[in-house]
């Protein structure tokens, strides 16, 4: 008799290891470019990185293609998943949460002009606007949804890709993974109508700037979860990615290779099996979308006091003390949010269910 080894298949994502590290990261960073208009400094004078925050939205657009393609992507191509359940599932997730935060700030915009606190920007408090960005309309060329929690154009625009995402599992699941690659990383090179690549379109075309960076994610994805590569490569893959993406922003934009380069990283991440989950990390990376969300207006409310306050003849030292106390705020901010609202909300009104076993998925915890 001979013994015919089984092929190996590439390992399953799963919570607490690297995806939720660079998650975390990510939206560390994203805290760091919101509050660096305001540090006594600009950081953009120390350095343009500081200013390429497209960068890390971009990162989630293709993270969650990514994420969302590895859970579901075998079930949708097999035809095997409740595309209502799925929907549903995907509008709870971010619907009640982002209805809290923008009630929250425009609460807070009204009360202080009812108090005559006017806001330092107030071009970005139009209540015209409002309406359009409480919707989650504003990707799709919607008039309004301008200002406010200005980052939420991005839940916009994913709400559609989430849409789209089962019809496009059905038509690229079974196809060759280096083919759809290709084709992903074409289309975001593609140039727009307005002379910008697609992912640099404007805030009102959101949509249209996030469906090539989802699918990049999507393409990510069927590779991770059809193509075996040994865990130390993928590793040694994920920090030469990470290395080269540093270079690349010392030395300039590098816009394309730098979206490369992150979608290498994170499907890197997912290459890497997570033998030994940490609960720390899975929460740090859990809270990655409530840091999202509420930064911006943590930002807000808090130099909003001191701008009120009044900040002249302060030394610089008090400025940046206040300043880095800001940035705490808003770990802190996005924190209570995430164990006060957003995880009891979503136990009660969408607990997480779990797709059919396919290969490439944690049979343990959902990670989305």
């Amino acid at each position: 008799m001979v013994e015919v080894a089984e092929p190996r298949r590439p390992a399953r994502i799963a919570r607490g290891g690297w995806l939720d590290v660079l998650r975390f990261v990510a939206g560390a960073l994203i805290i760091l470019y919101h509050f660096r208009e305001a540090a006594p400094t600009p950081l953009g004078e120390l350095h343009p990185v500081f200013d390429r925050g497209f960068l890390l939205t971009n990162f989630f657009i293709i993270d969650s293609g990514y994420i969302l393609a590895r859970i579901y992507g075998d079930g949708f191509a097999a035809r095997s998943l409740n595309i209502l359940d799925y929907i549903r599932q995907r509008v709870l997730r971010v619907v009640p949460s982002h209805l809290v935060v923008i009630g929250v700030l425009a609460a807070m915009v009204a009360v202080a002009a009812a108090v005559g606190i006017r806001p330092s920007n107030p071009q970005w408090f139009d209540w015209a606007q409002l309406p359009a960005q409480a919707a989650l309309l504003q990707a799709y060329g919607v008039p309004g949804g301008q200002g406010w929690n200005a980052p939420t154009w991005t839940l916009s625009a994913l709400l559609g890709c989430y849409l789209l995402l089962p019809w496009i599992c059905r038509l690229i699941w079974r196809r060759r993974p280096w083919l759809i690659v290709a084709g992903a990383v074409g289309l975001c090179a593609s140039r727009a109508w307005l002379g910008d690549p697609i992912y640099r379109l404007p805030f009102s075309h959101g949509f249209l700037r996030a469906l090539p960076l989802f699918l990049l994610g999507v393409a990510a994805a069927l590779f991770g979860a059809r193509v075996y590569i040994p865990p130390r490569l993928a590793a040694m893959a994920g920090i030469v990615a990470l290395g080269v993406l540093v270079c690349a922003q010392v030395i300039g934009t590098t816009a394309l290779l730098s979206l490369l380069l992150l979608t290498v990283m994170i499907w890197a991440a997912g290459a890497t099996p997570v033998a030994r989950p940490s609960r720390l990390i899975e929460h740090l990376g859990l809270m990655s979308f409530a840091i999202f969300l509420t930064n911006e207006v943590v930002r807000i409310l808090w130099f909003g006091v001191f701008d009120a306050i009044g900040q002249a003849g302060w030394s610089s030292d008090v400025r940046w003390a206040i300043w880095t106390a800001g940035l705490a705020s808003a770990f802190i901010g996005a924190a209570i949010f995430r164990y006060a609202f957003d995880r009891p909300v979503q136990a009660r009104l969408n607990p997480p269910r779990r797709p059919p076993q396919a290969p490439g998925v944690s049979a343990e915890r959902p990670i989305a």
